[in-house]
């Protein structure tokens, strides 16, 4: 589900009432926990966590207006979703995820490359996500970023 919004407060105004609660709490482990530099956006119809130009100015190379993405949370169809670009471009981060997963919920883990879902609101395992979006800074992100998905190396 997209929502026509443009600021978060108005995201989280937008979303079902019996998600809102989650989705509170979810956008609350992710602001403490996130390490400074990140910037809370909307972007692609969700919340959104990404590293501003005024720290990354040449911006995410699919659109450089765009600030470089990092995280989202949506309130999708059927699902809660968390998507972290990390995971996605990180093997290690990724396998830890996936390692630590089983220690911190009860339900089996849905998901793709970037996107986790959690069908049932009870199932988010917030303390791994505060753990989760601790481990990567943004110059971490930056330099992954620029190794992973930049295609012309820079001269």
């Amino acid at each position: 589900m997209t929502y026509n919004v443009s600021s978060p407060s108005e995201y989280m105004n937008a979303i079902p009432e019996e998600r809102r609660e989650a989705m509170e709490k979810l956008r609350e482990t992710i602001l403490e926990n996130i390490p400074d530099g990140f910037q809370e956006t909307i972007g692609y119809g969700m919340l959104g966590y990404c590293v501003p130009h005024k720290l990354y100015p040449p911006g995410y190379h699919c659109n450089p207006k765009d600030p470089l993405p990092f995280v989202g949370i949506a309130s999708q169809k059927n699902f809660i979703a968390l998507y972290h670009m990390g995971i996605y471009a990180m093997p290690e981060l990724h396998d830890w995820f996936v390692s630590e997963f089983p220690k911190h919920s009860k339900s089996k883990l849905d998901m793709g490359k970037s996107c986790i879902r959690f069908k049932k609101t009870g199932d988010i395992p917030f303390d791994l996500i505060a753990q989760l979006m601790r481990k990567v800074t943004v110059e971490e992100w930056v330099e992954v970023y620029e190794s992973a998905f930049l295609k012309t190396s820079k001269k």
